[in-house]
Parts: C-alpha cells; structure tokens; sequence
C-alpha cells in the first residue's frame, strides 16, 4: 500500500504540479513579481546605472512636442509602425487599442507609436490614422520626427530594429514588439504585438509596475 502512494505521488509531481504551477503564473500579474532590467549598464562610482531610453523631441499628431520629460513618471508602452503598412501594424494598432481601453482613466500611463516613415507620415496624415484607432489625446501619441532620430530611439533606446529596406513589405523594417518603459524609463519588456496572449501579459505587466508604486507610497 505504502509502495502504491509513493507511486501515485511521483505520477503527480511529474503530470500534474507542472501543469498546476503553469496556470498559476498564466493568470494575474503574480507571474510579473519582478521585470528585469532590459539593455546594458554601467558602473558609476560603484553603483550599478540601468540603461534609460535617451532624450527625443518628436511632433505628435496634434502638432504637440512630446518629449521624454513630458513623459517622465508615466509607465509607457512603445511602438513603430507607418501608416501604409499593410503588413503587421494594423493588427499591432488593433493590439494597442486593447491595450488604451484598459488604461484609459489612468493619466500615468500612455503609448508612444513611432512612424518609421516620416517623409510620408505628417501630422495630418497621423491625425488621420490616430482617429480609425480611436487613439486619445493625451494617452496615445502616434509621433513623427527626423527620421536618423527616430531610427536610433528604436535601435538603441529600446533595442529593437527599425530602418529603411527594400526587402521589407512597404520598404520598412520594424519589430513587432511592444515595449514596456517604466516611470525612470528604463526598459521593462518586450512583448509580440500581433500575439494576444502576450498583450495580455503587458497589460498585467504594466498594472505590476503601477501597483508597485502605489503599495510604495
């Protein structure tokens, strides 16, 4: 009898704990405890200095200037995309719409959408593709600028490919990701924005990040 429960226990720790402990971190911000930091650091007078997205100025599609002091203390969620693609970004758009209506009455939280096709993508023309995604004012900012500036926030600020290339659908290279920036601004996570279920883990990501500064207070 004793030999048949240690059997029945062995089949349960090997078929049935894993499956357990995944439904567990599957559900709720308990699987976002922590969220590394993302890019490389340095030593400052002994002190360990997280890597930060750099200073920008961009316009975005109410001729605004936005800068990373005017976002400064928000939780950020970052992108890129233009608005010809008829490739990946307009179900990453569809991604992001999800991702406003479950923030939209926080005022800490906003989204910064990059065009990587500024010679094409005016204000006018971001008014107009902001409006079919019911992006708000205030919250989701679709931005243009100089293109060398908004090319090097993508490759080196949040560590994702964005350039000119004539092999890619629309003769523009992006990343699919979202990337999360926290209040200091430092880089959080990267998550596939065509991919629901890892929407999902964003969201509870960045409600992780500001239940944590809520229960610091």
């Amino acid at each position: 009898m004793a030999k048949r429960i240690k059997q029945l226990s062995i089949l349960f720790f090997i078929l049935v704990l894993p499956s357990l402990i995944y439904v567990f971190l599957a559900n709720g911000v308990h699987r976002h405890e922590s969220l590394p930091f993302l890019g490389e650091y340095s030593i400052v007078n002994g002190d360990t200095v997280q890597h930060t997205i750099a200073d920008f100025s961009f316009t975005n599609q109410f001729g605004e200037t936005i800068t990373q002091d005017s976002l400064f203390g928000d939780i950020i969620i970052v992108d890129f995309f233009f608005s010809t693609c008829a490739g990946i970004c307009p179900e990453m758009s569809t991604q992001m719409m999800i991702v406003q209506e479950n923030f939209r009455d926080m005022d800490d939280i906003k989204i910064l959408s990059h065009t990587v096709n500024p010679e094409y993508d005016n204000v006018d023309i971001l008014s107009s593709y902001s409006e079919k995604y019911g992006a708000m004012k205030g919250k989701w900012h679709f931005v243009t600028g100089e293109k060398e500036q908004l090319y090097k926030m993508g490759v080196n600020s949040y560590l994702i490919p964005t350039q000119e290339d004539v092999l890619a659908p629309g003769g523009f290279l992006h990343s699919e990701m979202f990337v999360l920036v926290d209040r200091e601004q430092h880089v959080r996570g990267f998550f596939d924005g065509t991919n629901s279920n890892q929407v999902r883990d964003l969201i509870n990501a960045v409600k992780f990040l500001k239940s944590y500064k809520e229960t610091s207070e």
